[in-house]
């Protein structure tokens, strides 16, 4: 649909991916080279100067593959809550994601026995498909990196200066999945569809006392009781500091984006006056 396709475009000028005619930008070619969607790619190029790349790679496989946590058997629910609590990260969903994948390869590591791989994933309620599947997405991103002469950070995941880090990633990429809790009880406005949706029940904050009032998204399903998938809180700030000036001026009026404005004039108050004077 025409609507579509000029929403497509709108969307690829935001990620810088085009110039000024229309035409991929360079740094739109170079984000064309992974075989993802652009704001997916777009985060792992911003994990390059945010040095958090090998976990940024980790996040976009595990994403891209199929969700690796699997449906419980009715009356075992309760059994699934507790072993996933296990991987559970305060940060959110993303990073979660991580340590269910560095779990996964730990238990591999001490396990030639591909039977005892999927005995591991079956006790903690995994899929060990969708985790072999993020095994090789992940391979073949770290090959289309070294191919395109991009550095790979080491890791250093759970240190707060890398949690930041990765979350400034997402941003760099996801600024348009944002969602505030309007009412304190997980009914969060998305920034750009004015939409109202509710978590997952796969989320880590889902059945937590802990209501984040401002989080990323990864995707939005409306089959799925309108619902945001892969979920982290990030804060006014860093999407202040990382989202385009002329994407947030062209957001629909809204309490959140007051608030985004305030954090805006608190931040640079001198510059906010000389525009109003001119």
């Amino acid at each position: 649909a025409p609507e579509s396709l000029m929403q497509a475009l709108e969307d690829l000028d935001y990620l810088a991916a085009l110039d000024n005619d229309g035409n991929l930008s360079e740094f739109g070619i170079i984000m064309s080279e992974f075989p993802l969607d652009p704001q997916l790619s777009k985060s792992i190029l911003a994990s390059c100067e945010f040095e958090c790349v090998d976990e940024m790679l980790t996040i976009a496989a595990m994403v891209t593959a199929p969700n690796c946590f699997s449906h419980a058997p009715p009356g075992t629910e309760e059994i699934a809550l507790t072993c996933w609590r296990k991987f559970s990260h305060p940060a959110g969903d993303h990073f979660t994601l991580i340590n269910v994948f560095n779990a996964f390869k730990e238990a591999s590591g001490n396990s030639t026995n591909q039977c005892n791989n999927e005995k591991w994933c079956r006790d903690y309620f995994l899929s060990c498909s969708a985790l072999r599947m993020a095994e090789t997405i992940r391979a073949e991103l770290v090959e289309i990196m070294k191919r395109i002469e991009l550095p790979i950070s080491e890791p250093d995941f759970g240190s707060q200066e890398n949690i930041l880090s990765i979350k400034k990633s997402l941003v760099s990429g996801y600024f348009m999945h944002i969602a505030r809790d309007v009412d304190g009880s997980g009914n969060y406005l998305m920034l750009t569809h004015r939409q109202v949706a509710q978590l997952h029940p796969f989320s880590s904050y889902y059945n937590t006392r802990r209501i984040p009032e401002w989080v990323l998204f990864h995707e939005f399903s409306i089959s799925e009781d309108n619902s945001i998938r892969v979920v982290s809180e990030i804060s006014p700030d860093l999407f202040v500091e990382l989202a385009p000036q002329y994407y947030f001026t062209n957001l629909p009026p809204s309490e959140s984006k007051d608030i985004l404005q305030e954090v805006i004039d608190h931040l640079s108050p001198v510059s906010t006056t000389k525009e109003e004077q001119k």
